[in-house]
């Protein structure tokens, strides 16, 4: 699917819920309910110690504590659902 196909699809849902890869940008970018999944080492622009983001403002992260300790996250993410 091209980047039309994938923002048309996006577009029809309700929430996404996402790693962190070009889908989680197109939904900030598109402005859809988002939840991003990230990794403890993430790069410098989800910042550290957000559940937010300055960049897309209806995206929320869930964001690992500890290095390859999903299962937190996954929690949060099942009570926000």
């Amino acid at each position: 699917m091209d980047l039309l196909g994938t923002a048309s699809a996006g577009d029809s849902l309700d929430l996404i819920v996402s790693v962190d890869t070009m889908v989680t940008h197109l939904a900030g970018a598109l402005g859809k309910s988002t939840y991003l999944l990230l990794h403890a080492d993430a790069d410098w622009r989800w910042f550290r110690n957000r559940e937010d983001s300055p960049w897309y403002p209806t995206m929320r992260i869930l964001r690992q504590s500890e290095a390859g300790n999903w299962r937190p996250v996954v929690k949060k993410l099942i009570e926000l659902l």
